[in-house]
């Protein structure tokens, strides 16, 4: 369980989150979706613990992260990983080097011991092999194509089966096809690690695809928390501009299986 409690956070006098409220249940993805510039990316640095806010509590299974710093931090948020906007791969290191490198820096975070060489090359053999990139290994960052290195980041993020995964704008600058296959790696990574998803995007199509839950922050806060179907009810114009000829038939169905 997440839970956001009066969150506060401004830069230079300027307010960017405004006393925001936000619970999270432990196993499922919720969606923050709203405009650039209304704060998704910096409720995710609170939730992950690298900003402290000015006012409020970011909860983690009851433990305040936002008093904590040092070592007494880093226990709490060390099963939690995040997908950034960029991918943020090594550029220096191939692909099983830039999927390893967690296991090559860290103990496990379940069993506390350093894994061996032999066990970390055969979790990252398990990690890129889920998202579909078995037999890229050896390549570079730079001989993959977009989603290509999506995937190779979230195989980096999943290879050391963590609790709660981020995911900062995980389908921007990518076509439809490749965004759509991003969305169902999320779906299936949530699944078989039964983890609790957080995504943040402006992109509605993905919205309805990854969420079970939708919240909608603007201008410092979040205005709706619903599931799926109730989002469609909302009367909000706002809402309604998010909605009108951006879903096409069939993606407000069921996530797949």
């Amino acid at each position: 369980m997440i839970k956001i409690k009066d969150l506060w956070k401004s830069y230079n006098g300027h307010e960017v989150l405004k006393g925001v409220n936000l619970e999270i249940k432990t196993g499922e993805t919720i969606v923050i979706l709203g405009r650039s510039g209304m704060g998704k990316s910096v409720l995710l640095r609170q939730i992950m613990g690298i900003e402290k806010p000015d006012a409020g509590s970011v909860e983690i299974e009851g433990v305040n992260i936002s008093e904590l710093t040092g070592a007494a931090l880093f226990k709490e948020v060390k099963e939690m990983g995040m997908l950034f906007q960029a991918s943020a791969l090594f550029d220096s290191m191939t692909v099983e080097e830039n999927t390893a490198f967690y296991h090559s820096q860290h103990p496990d975070p379940k069993e506390g011991t350093v894994l061996s060489k032999p066990e970390i090359e055969k979790r990252v053999v398990e990690a890129l092999t889920m998202v579909g990139l078995e037999g890229t290994g050896k390549q570079m960052p730079s001989d993959l194509s977009g989603g290509m290195r999506k995937r190779a980041a979230l195989a980096r993020l999943i290879v050391y089966h963590p609790k709660i995964l981020l995911y900062d704008e995980p389908t921007t600058g990518l076509d439809p096809i490749t965004a759509m296959s991003i969305n169902d790696l999320i779906v299936k990574t949530q699944r078989e690690l039964n983890a609790t998803s957080v995504v943040v995007t402006h992109d509605i199509c993905s919205t309805f695809r990854v969420a079970d839950r939708i919240a909608v922050i603007h201008e410092g806060k979040i205005i709706h928390y619903k599931t799926k179907k109730e989002f469609l009810t909302i009367s909000d114009p706002l809402v309604q501009t998010f909605l009108k000829n951006s879903i096409p038939e069939g993606v407000v169905n069921e996530r797949p299986t």
